[in-house]
């Protein structure tokens, strides 16, 4: 049987606005693949408070928890694209500086600010970002895979973009594409994925498998199960973020 972790939570409103806020709530769920290796999958969801924003930081990087919230949730962050590659880049390095002389690893990390109606995702790696709204499924993220870059690494054994492996770093980079979306009042949820969901179910049919979205858990949970029953072999981790 499967090992599964999971969490769900209400995200507080805030007191004041001349517009009011939707309540955002998120769920995650995840489970050890088949493949022999360690659960390798890790999700971060943080609420703070920043410069009299509420901020809701949702994320899904692998295997360097501690490093990644402590950069990537300062006020910094929200000043300029360049200082959210600086983020990246300053916790790649750190990342680097701690695995000397270890087994090579990269890993992939897909994270989204949301910041009212604003919603800034930056992506590093082949995890996904999909947006539900109006009963569509939209990917705001690019996958970064040798399929899709094949001008970094294909047939290197590593992702085209991604943190860590010291080994190949010269044929990796840690910048992440960045995007910004807004949110209305269309809009449903919000789904990060890593590629052990996305490479078995296409995004629309993620979005048909969650169409009575009550419990944001539920829902992630609902989607690995069928992402397991379609065959997925590896390690799968699903956040599901709703607009109520």
């Amino acid at each position: 049987e499967d090992s599964g972790y999971d969490s769900s939570t209400d995200d507080e409103n805030v007191e004041e606005e001349e517009s009011p806020r939707r309540n955002v709530i998120h769920g995650y769920h995840m489970v050890r693949g088949k493949l022999g290796h360690g659960m390798e999958d890790y999700v971060v969801a943080e609420n703070r408070k920043i410069n009299g924003h509420e901020l809701g930081l949702y994320a899904m990087p692998s295997l360097l928890y501690s490093w990644f919230i402590r950069t990537f949730g300062q006020e910094k962050f929200l000043s300029s694209i360049k200082r959210i590659k600086r983020t990246y880049k300053v916790t790649d390095n750190e990342i680097l500086d701690r695995i000397v002389g270890s087994r090579g690893e990269s890993t992939a990390a897909t994270a989204i600010l949301v910041d009212k109606e604003k919603l800034i995702v930056a992506i590093v790696g082949d995890s996904r970002a999909i947006l539900c709204r109006n009963g569509e499924a939209t990917q705001i993220s690019v996958d970064h895979d040798p399929q899709k870059e094949k001008e970094h690494v294909e047939s290197k054994g590593g992702f085209a973009r991604a943190f860590g492996d010291g080994r190949i770093k010269e044929n990796i980079t840690s910048e992440p594409d960045i995007m910004t979306e807004h949110s209305d009042e269309d809009t449903e949820f919000i789904t990060l994925r890593s590629d052990g969901l996305w490479k078995v179910m296409s995004n629309q049919e993620a979005y048909d498998c969650n169409t009575d979205l009550e419990d944001a858990e539920e829902a992630a949970k609902k989607l690995i199960e069928e992402a397991l029953n379609r065959g997925s072999m590896d390690d799968i981790s699903c956040m599901v973020v709703a607009f109520l």
